[in-house]
């Protein structure tokens, strides 16, 4: 790593200039990958480090808010996710990356996007006069309340047909006004703001700009280093509104071996050279470490695509194939399922023989995580792997 010196951002001249290898080390350990994990600081640090926990429906091994923590820390209990989440004034959800967990210090980093939302001119879902006060009554008077507490989630009809009282709670929460204070069988629980988000943070003091400004910089910490366009997906912010306060954020311009833009540093990150273990892990394709396909591209070599919504016949790696994270690199993938007490892999892509004993440690641990005691392989796409990984797999049991 070459510094000239790292200074002030307003120049855009690169200071400096990272390898390839340098830059890919400082993206493992800014996304909590590389080095000792903070196991004092738990789930909530894993949170608050990462800045956005992506949600997702669907639960495989594990629902994705789950397998991030996981791949951080190793074996983590539910219980102790869903308190990291959503118990005490720790955490909110709001619409970040995706529907997204975000550490509750972020909450007036988003005034911008509420503001957006309130001054919004039209919605999906038309909303009757009085549904949203009547709502929000409901709540103040017997808070917290699911969907259907309120009055109904859906109208009978498929899963986007919301009834009005779910519509408005949604506003609500869009709009800030009230928030998730927990999850019941996936279900959100809502109550007011003013009694979930601490006083101190429940305020929409900051401008657009300021609230820009520290949602680049804080992003630039989650990646470590990032182009424009890395730095903007974290949080689903437009090129533009990053260019208007990335100067001014305190990230530092960077040149990256091979990467045909301009990049930015988070200047922490530059100061020491990224040492450490290693996981070997399974990730979820809802991992901030991959969210990105043309980010995880650049920096590992490695196409990464979920395939859960593409039609059974025309998947290449499987309904919810797990990138496969060993010595720094992404090596293969495994399309995972469970079958009673036995971790099914049903589809299993490797990259190279190299790749075979992280695998079968992967699979092993993520079977001891969620309960499982054996291990079957189903498919390898590289026959002349087959037989090798699942030797491992016996080995590592043994």
């Amino acid at each position: 790593m070459t510094n000239a010196a790292i200074g002030s951002t307003v120049d855009r001249t690169p200071e400096t200039a990272l390898s390839a290898d340098e830059a890919r080390r400082i993206a493992l350990r800014a996304q909590g990958l590389l080095g000792a994990p903070d196991r004092r600081g738990g789930v909530r640090g894993v949170l608050r480090h990462l800045g956005a926990v992506q949600l997702d429906t669907i639960s495989v091994l594990a629902r994705s808010h789950e397998l991030i923590p996981y791949a951080r820390l190793g074996a983590v209990g539910r219980k102790e996710v869903e308190s990291a989440y959503w118990t005490g004034t720790h955490a909110f959800e709001y619409w970040s990356h995706a529907a997204c967990v975000l550490p509750i210090e972020e909450w007036p980093h988003f005034a911008f996007r509420r503001r957006a939302y309130r001054d919004r001119p039209h919605w999906n879902h038309e909303l009757p006069d009085g549904v949203y006060e009547t709502v929000v009554k409901q709540l103040r008077a017997e808070g917290p309340l699911t969907a259907t507490e309120l009055g109904g989630a859906k109208n009978g009809g498929p899963w986007w047909d919301w009834s009005a009282a779910k519509i408005a709670v949604e506003r609500a929460l869009m709009f800030g006004e009230v928030v998730c204070v927990e999850r019941r069988g996936w279900k959100r629980v809502y109550d007011l703001a003013e009694r979930a988000v601490p006083d101190a943070l429940l305020h929409d003091d900051l401008d657009d700009l300021e609230c820009l400004r520290r949602l680049v910089r804080l992003a630039g910490q989650s990646l470590g280093v990032g182009t424009r366009a890395d730095i903007a997906d974290y949080h689903r912010l437009k090129g533009e509104q990053v260019e208007a306060v990335i100067a001014d954020s305190g990230l530092v311009p960077v040149a990256v071996e091979g990467w045909d833009k301009p990049a930015w540093a988070d200047p922490e990150a530059l100061a020491t050279p990224p040492r450490g273990r290693h996981r070997t892990t399974l990730l979820s394709p809802f991992d901030s470490l991959i969210w990105d396909r043309a980010r995880t591209e650049r920096i590992f070599g490695f196409t990464h695509r979920l395939e859960a919504y593409v039609p059974r016949p025309k998947r290449i790696y499987g309904y919810f194939a797990m990138p496969l994270l060993s010595g720094g690199r992404l090596l293969g993938r495994v399309d995972p399922a469970r079958e009673g007490k036995t971790l099914v892999a049903r589809q299993v892509s490797l990259e190279s023989l190299k790749a075979v004993a992280p695998m079968a440690q992967a699979l092993w641990e993520a079977a001891a995580w969620v309960g499982c005691d054996s291990v079957r392989i189903e498919r390898v796409d590289r026959p002349e792997l087959a037989a090798p990984l699942t030797a491992a797999v016996a080995a590592t049991i043994d």
